[in-house]
């Protein structure tokens, strides 16, 4: 499956770019799921079914849009604009299927849910359950909600994904959270400890502490597989990331550098950037005139940027397009496909030890000051910051087996030398 996550500056109009996004796959024939948590009005051709979910109903489900269920049971959007058919009549176009995610509703139900799960314990402790009509949402809980959809839209079925992510830097948080709370279950409740049922009556009287309930792991397990589900969805050589921003602001350049720069340690990699709201150039009106100069200087600064990722202009119009003919011409041809090739965050391990005796871990990280770039190894693990991000890296199997000898960043990778340890490298005969 094929998965493009929008996202951009506020207001740059990155829901409006993944709906025309999603109609474009529709009208070529792909079975396409637009994912969005956006509580707004959409664009007509692609209403959205309510919930979460688009494979059952049910808190955070979805139920069918307006053009009802078909018979696997996901909603599908109403039709979009039509293609001729014989005799030139047009022939209408099945619009993709739209899931809104329903945070406050998700909120609730996981945590009736957890609360149920852990009434013994709560009733020890002597706790007043909620009912559901005194809960509200607690901030946070739409990411989560978030992820609970992705990890239902991975197995839906469908040729194309298209995930309206929040602005850039919720989206890039978002993005990199299914590692790290991977991360946090591994160390709070480890594998081993979940295998070890059996000892567990014993370890309770040696301790005398009671364990944890069998229900903890359960759940603990449940978690991680649906956490590595979304991992994988968002570290699959098919996923990219589409860049939407209005040129001009200085606020605009600056968040697209930092979105280069995350997105190259913890997310898929840009597949384009969507200039929107370009003014015509050459205008009489002074303001136009200056503001187009504006534009054009933030364009041409974008290009040398990303390089090889192509920018892509999309002209001023007087109003948002809303109707299917006006997001079918937004992004018209190329512009709208998803069919190109992948681009990604190539990481990889050179082996020099014949020439220099080390093993070289190359990290792409354009936009990197070499004065905000720290590492840290601890054990089998890196811990890398640059700039405002930081992610913890699991060293490949190779690496382990090896000391951290320096790093170096040059034309914006990061590399990072390794020297065997004699202690623990393989000896040769």
């Amino acid at each position: 499956m094929r998965t493009v996550f929008v996202t951009g500056t506020g207001g740059a109009g990155r829901s409006t770019v993944a709906a025309a996004l999603a109609l474009a796959g529709a009208r070529r024939g792909e079975r396409v799921l637009l994912l969005s948590d956006e509580p707004s009005e959409a664009p007509a051709g692609t209403e959205p079914a309510a919930g979460g979910r688009p494979d059952s109903p049910g808190p955070g489900s979805a139920d069918s849009a307006a053009a009802g269920p078909d018979s696997s049971g996901s909603g599908s959007a109403a039709a979009g604009p039509g293609r001729a058919g014989p005799g030139g009549a047009d022939t209408p176009v099945p619009g993709p299927t739209v899931v809104r995610v329903d945070s406050a509703t998700d909120f609730r139900h996981e945590f009736l849910t957890f609360q149920e799960r852990a009434g013994a314990a709560l009733d020890l402790l002597g706790a007043a359950p909620f009912e559901d009509g005194e809960l509200t949402e607690l901030p946070g809980s739409d990411q989560f909600a978030l992820l609970r959809a992705l990890r239902h839209a991975a197995g839906s079925g469908h040729d194309l994904l298209v995930v309206d992510l929040p602005p850039l830097r919720r989206a890039l948080a978002l993005l990199a959270l299914p590692e790290q709370l991977r991360r946090y279950l591994r160390r709070l409740i480890p594998a081993e400890r979940r295998a070890a049922r059996s000892l567990r009556p014993v370890l309770a009287q040696l301790a005398g502490v009671p364990m944890p309930a069998q229900w903890l792991y359960e759940t603990a397990a449940r978690w991680d597989e649906e956490l590595a589900a979304v991992q994988a969805l968002v570290e699959s050589p098919d996923a990219s990331v589409r860049l939407v921003a209005e040129p001009g602001p200085e606020a605009a350049d600056s968040a697209l550098r930092t979105a280069r720069l995350g997105l190259a340690l913890h997310g898929p990699a840009p597949d384009m950037v969507v200039a929107n709201r370009i003014v015509p150039v050459g205008s009489a009106d002074p303001f136009l005139s200056a503001l187009s100069g504006r534009q054009q200087s933030a364009l041409k600064g974008w290009r040398e940027e990303f390089g090889a990722v192509p920018v892509l202009e999309v002209p001023y119009a007087h109003r948002d397009p809303r109707e299917p003919g006006e997001l079918a011409e937004l992004l018209d041809g190329p512009a709208g496909s998803t069919a190109g090739p992948v681009p990604g965050n190539a990481w990889t391990v050179e082996d020099r030890r014949a020439e220099d005796g080390v093993l070289v871990w190359r990290l792409p990280l354009p936009g990197a000051a070499k004065d905000r770039v720290r590492l840290v190894r601890r054990d089998d693990e890196l811990f890398l910051t640059v700039g405002p991000f930081r992610r913890v890296l699991l060293l490949p199997s190779v690496l382990r087996r090896c000391t951290v000898s320096g790093a170096a960043l040059r034309d914006g990778e990061l590399r990072i030398r390794f020297e065997p340890d004699p202690g623990l490298w393989p000896r040769v005969r």
